[in-house]
């Protein structure tokens, strides 16, 4: 079978060509950022990648965290959120918990104390729903540090969030009053 670090590989180039740049393989995601299978392993297969439908379905399935979904009848994938490009996922607006979690790096602590979070090159802020999860992401930075999201106040106020295929919640911003910073 396929390896760990191999999977790892393939997931981190889904990734970069179904959430950032597409044409790196010519291949074209539709409006709500779904690609054919068959053109995505014909175009991936095309550029050294070694890719087979069996290990395709393989990532899809054993992603931890659920960053690619297949369409109803497996025909189509697309990255679940974390787009810089511009695509409609279709999510519809939920009311979020009143407490949601980002984690981030030590290095970026100050500027968003300063900023709030700010989707940047992304079409939305990325939240968790428990604290072990905003470590997880805020230790890809660097050394973890986790903010409290006021979400039901921000809700309250007009602040609109979506929930992700993979139970990411999704905000356009968060102003720096609806944080507070958890202490180690």
């Amino acid at each position: 079978m396929i390896s760990d670090k191999e999977i790892t590989g393939i997931s981190k180039f889904l990734s970069l060509v179904l959430r950032h740049q597409p044409l790196l393989i010519g291949i074209e995601l539709d409006e709500q950022g779904w690609v054919s299978v068959d053109d995505l392993l014909t175009k991936a297969n095309a550029h050294g990648n070694k890719l087979t439908p069996e290990i395709l379905k393989h990532v899809v399935e054993t992603n931890a965290k659920k960053r690619f979904a297949f369409d109803e009848n497996g025909r189509k994938i697309r990255a679940s959120q974390g787009h810089s490009i511009e695509v409609e996922l279709g999510y519809e607006p939920q009311i979020p918990p009143d407490i949601l979690f980002h984690g981030t790096g030590a290095q970026s602590v100050q500027s968003i104390l300063q900023d709030g979070l700010i989707k940047r090159e992304r079409q939305h802020v990325h939240l968790s729903m428990d604290i072990t999860t905003a470590v997880q992401v805020g230790s890809r930075h660097g050394k973890p540090k986790v903010f409290e999201v006021l979400a039901g106040e921000m809700h309250n106020q007009g602040y609109v969030f979506y929930l992700s295929a993979n139970k990411v919640w999704l905000t356009d911003n968060v102003p720096a009053h609806f944080l507070k910073l958890k202490e180690d």
